[in-house]
Formats: structure tokens, C-alpha cells, sequence
């Protein structure tokens, strides 16, 4: 069974190097969202035993309404972040550039891990 919780944490390897747990990583969907989609999907396994096929619809429907609230979250924040990096200066500092792409790594690999 997959564990979001567990998925989202660092490596050990990660926290022997550092020798601390960096913070939790930002939520991708605000928390009304997620706990809208969390409540539709308990609603379908709650009432699977009497109604299976509308119990599957409405766990259709969750998943539908997560992929898309993710969809639109990752498009803003890759903007957001393109456009932070984008518009700066010619001469702008590595580190700048360097927090940028680390930022790009953490999100890309959140959503890749498995």
C-alpha cells in the first residue's frame, strides 16, 4: 500500500548527511482540496458494500477531482517558479539560480517517487 506520509520524508542516507530532517516539504494541494477529495473517497469505500457501482463512481470522481487540482497546483507553481528565476537579472547570483533548481529537483522528485 502506498504511504504518502512515508513517500514524502527524505532518506536516511539524506538525514545522515545533513544530520537533521530538512522541514516537511509544502503541501501540493491546499488543504480544503485535498480534505474535499479525501472525503469523497471515504464516502465510495463507506458505501461500496451497498452501492458498488455508485461507490465507484464517486472514487472516479475523487481521483478525477485530485488530477485535476494537481494539474492546475503543479501549473502555477511551475510558473510561479519560472517566473522568479526568468525576470531576474542577467547577473543574478548563483545562489538565486541554485535555490531555483533545487526547487525544481524537490518537486520533480515528489512527484516521481514511488
Amino acid at each position: 500500500m502506498y504511504d504518502q506520509t512515508r513517500a514524502q520524508q527524505p532518506s536516511d542516507q539524506d538525514q545522515r548527511r545533513t544530520g537533521h530532517r530538512p522541514a516537511a516539504p509544502e503541501a501540493l494541494l491546499p488543504p480544503a482540496e485535498r480534505d474535499a477529495v479525501l472525503d469523497r473517497l471515504r464516502k465510495a469505500i463507506n458505501t461500496f458494500a451497498d452501492a458498488p457501482h455508485e461507490a465507484l463512481e464517486e472514487a472516479e470522481g475523487a481521483f478525477d477531482d485530485a488530477a485535476a487540482h494537481l494539474a492546475s497546483a503543479l501549473a502555477e507553481r511551475r510558473r510561479a517558479l519560472r517566473e522568479r528565476w526568468r525576470e531576474q537579472d542577467p547577473e543574478t547570483h548563483a545562489e538565486e539560480l541554485r535555490i531555483a533548481l533545487r526547487q525544481y529537483r524537490e518537486i520533480t522528485q515528489r512527484l516521481i517517487r514511488t
